[in-house]
């Protein structure tokens, strides 16, 4: 459905976006993510034909944008982040605007943004003024506009945004059935919305794609330890023993003191064992009370900070390399220099 292939933007000297290359499949919801500056919206800007690419190929349902950009564009419903609408009109004509605007057949077009409202959710506050919606119902208009003439990819830009929970959840099961019917790309800073959305994630950092993978299997790889969570009674402090009494531990850490006087702490290990088992039998002949006790979890936040740090300091890695080589360099050129001076010194002595 999408291709983007070794695809760099350019401004001026500045690199934008690095020779990336990714695709999303036919009905796929995926979400794309990276921190501020990264090139994800330079990124999504070229996908939807706002901005061309200094070269590469995005390739929208088989038409390339560069060179066949109507058909491209055709495809494509995008709702940007800051939400554009024209608060003089009611919901139903910006709507119905919209598909003026995407040459909705006239004869089809009357069908279509009562479709599109229904989809949307808006049939309660179609004929009122935009300017009068709340910050929720104003998203689902630009959303109603990004659906008009039924395209094939849906491009979504922080769609939550500034939203309430109340209409944050509403949105979120909203794009959940529009991954029935279309394409879509999320672009978000709420990571427990990509977990509960999305089917893949493209993490993008510096001008690079840096991991493409399931939500599932991200927070697997970038797990280094086994953790136990365990909230316990501890009147003699006997839990500082417990990594001599299970060899497996690799450590015990305090995490806090609560208000009914148990304390938590995260026990890990490196190794593949279950520690909970070992744990109900050793504490309490320490004289630990366990009153909680689960398996920590590495959550997809847990995975992107990981995978941008380790970016960051690959870079610094490569950095340092350039600075070296950079120093070495100099000291050739000055040694040969000083070389040189040394050679015409003793010409001139000769003379």
């Amino acid at each position: 459905m999408i291709e983007v292939k070794n695809v760099t933007k350019k401004y001026g000297s500045t690199i934008a976006v690095n020779d990336i290359s990714f695709d999303v499949k036919d009905g796929e919801v995926v979400g794309f993510l990276g921190p501020n500056g990264a090139g994800k919206s330079t990124t999504m800007n070229m996908i939807t034909g706002f901005i061309e690419p200094t070269k590469g190929q995005i390739i929208i349902n088989g038409n390339d944008i560069s060179k066949k950009p109507r058909k491209a564009k055709k495809q494509i419903g995008y709702m940007p982040e800051n939400v554009p609408l024209y608060y003089e009109l009611t919901a139903k004509e910006f709507i119905s605007y919209m598909a003026e605007l995407k040459l909705v057949k006239r004869s089809e077009r009357k069908k279509e943004v009562e479709k599109v409202i229904e989809e949307a959710g808006l049939q309660n506050v179609k004929n009122k003024l935009i300017r009068n919606l709340s910050r929720g119902y104003k998203q689902r208009v630009s959303l109603a506009g990004a659906l008009v003439g039924n395209p094939d990819v849906i491009i979504l830009d922080e769609p939550t945004v500034g939203l309430d929970p109340k209409q944050i959840t509403e949105i979120r099961s909203l794009i959940k059935e529009l991954g029935k019917k279309h394409t879509v790309i999320l672009s978000t800073h709420i990571l427990s919305e990509v977990s509960q959305i999305c089917e893949r994630v493209i993490i993008i950092n510096k001008g690079q794609i840096i991991a493409v993978d399931t939500p599932e299997n991200l927070e697997k790889a970038t797990k280094e330890k086994n953790g136990i969570s365990v909230i316990v009674e501890d009147p003699k402090g006997n839990m500082n023993k417990i990594k001599d009494r299970i060899k497996e531990i690799d450590e015990v850490q305090f995490v806090k003191d609560n208000e009914d006087g148990t304390k938590q702490y995260v026990i890990t290990t490196s190794s593949d064992v279950d520690l909970r088992k070992k744990l109900f039998e050793v504490l309490p002949k320490e004289e630990i009370v366990i009153f909680e006790l689960k398996k920590t979890e590495t959550t997809l936040e847990d995975a992107f900070i990981k995978l941008i740090d380790t970016t960051k300091i690959e870079d610094n890695v490569d950095k340092k390399k350039a600075s070296k080589d950079k120093a070495k360099k100099e000291d050739k050129a000055e040694s040969k220099s000083k070389d040189k001076k040394q050679k015409n010194s003793k010409k001139e002595e000769k003379k």
